[in-house]
């Protein structure tokens, strides 16, 4: 759990992240407005949106989703998640998040993203989680920043299949020098695979 202040005075936020649930579809359908989906490519299908749904409720061998749950009033507020990536020459964490409207700008997404960090990092199966969002996309950028991942660099990014995009990446090590034995053990121990689940739309 993270506590935010939105200015000096006012109450504590607390920003939490529990596991993605069956329960959540009414969530995923929330951030599936245009105005959320700009820099994806635009809202999904409802097919697409079922089974980007299907997909985080599988997740649990190759990373985890999330809702975000702000309290005192334990609303849903938004997700967020880490997955597999591809990424030469080493595989790594991939994450993403959306928070509602209504609920932006308030350091919401950044507190979020560091409860993910520390989930990715108990996880001890990769070195690196790493973020995509638009280059055109200040905000998730600044949340990048605040959430201590460093600017790799702009490239191109295909989400969704297809449309190419431009991105910045951005990446946090998870790991120290004296970790990548034990990092390499547990990789190994649970046998765990390469999958592009295509899971971005999580939100940048």
């Amino acid at each position: 759990m993270t506590l935010i202040t939105e200015s000096e005075g006012s109450d504590v936020l607390r920003v939490r992240i529990e596991p993605w649930t069956a329960a959540d579809l009414p969530l995923l359908r929330r951030t599936n407005a245009p105005e959320m989906t700009h820099h994806l490519g635009g809202p999904e299908t409802e097919e697409q949106l079922l089974a980007r749904h299907a997909r985080y409720l599988d997740l649990r061998e190759v990373g985890q989703m999330f809702r975000i749950v702000l309290d005192p009033e334990g609303m849903l507020v938004g997700s967020i998640g880490f997955w597999e990536l591809n990424l030469r020459p080493e595989a790594a964490y991939e994450t993403g998040w959306s928070v509602l409207p209504e609920f932006q700008g308030r350091g919401i997404a950044a507190a979020a993203a560091r409860e993910v960090i520390a989930a990715a990092r108990a996880e001890g199966c990769h070195r690196s989680l790493h973020a995509f969002p638009s280059v055109d996309h200040a905000a998730s950028n600044a949340v990048c920043r605040k959430a201590g991942f460093d600017l790799v660099g702009e490239c191109a990014f295909e989400y969704p299949k297809g449309r190419m995009m431009r991105s910045n990446e951005w990446r946090l090590d998870l790991v120290g020098e004296g970790d990548r034995r034990r990092n390499v053990v547990v990789r190994r121990r649970r046998g765990m695979g390469l999958r592009d689940e295509g899971l971005k739309g999580a939100g940048a």
